[in-house]
């Protein structure tokens, strides 16, 4: 499968209708990240594990309909691979992205590896590929995040505001906050000693 045309990106979905087709484990590992999100999340099954009836879903306890995206933002496809296809038509029909759980021909939309830490967002992608080698990735990725990136976003979200105040361009300001972190890095090791 060819990457091309692909891009990363961050959805904000506060608010937007999100539409989960099946109603088993693979759909329930898709909630809690979607609920986190803000989305407004309804779930399309004929049935529904009871851990995803206790959530704050609107649950549909039937067979997909093309019509259940209509006015959605995103589809999750967790159910069998005949469905998860028919799931791939009727989004691509109204030009709703679908992310295809472990279906890689059904996806319009690909979920990878998250590590979230204090304010960053990594995300690791194989295009859905080879799943388990963007979760390493992320795991190693844990390990090498220092523990005070905090503090660094901190410094970078202040420095933005003074450089966008002055007007500083931006192929200034990449040197100019690697200097500002590596006085954070001096000042922590200084009270370190």
């Amino acid at each position: 499968m060819s990457t091309h045309g692909r891009i990363p990106f961050f959805l904000d979905l506060t608010g937007r209708v999100v539409v989960v087709v099946g109603g088993g484990a693979v759909a329930a590992a898709k909630l809690d990240a979607l609920l986190r999100a803000g989305a407004r999340v309804q779930v399309v099954a004929p049935e529904i594990q009871p851990r995803i009836a206790s959530l704050d879903v609107r649950l549909v306890r039937r067979g997909f309909l093309p019509e259940d995206l209509d006015g959605a933002w995103l589809a999750v496809a967790a159910a069998p691979p005949e469905i998860n296809r028919e799931v791939a038509r009727a989004a691509e029909q109204r030009r709703v992205w679908v992310n295809a759980v472990d279906d890689p021909p059904a996806a319009s939309a690909f979920a990878g590896g998250v590590l979230r830490r204090a304010g960053l967002t990594i995300a690791i992608s194989t295009s859905g590929q080879a799943p388990a080698v963007a979760g390493l990735l992320r795991e190693a990725l844990e390990a090498v995040i220092p523990e005070e990136i905090e503090a660094w976003i901190d410094e970078a979200r202040a420095q933005r505001r003074s450089w966008k105040a002055e007007g500083v361009p931006f192929e200034r300001r990449r040197p100019l906050l690697l200097q500002a972190l590596n006085r954070l890095y001096d000042d922590r090791m200084a009270g370190a000693s």
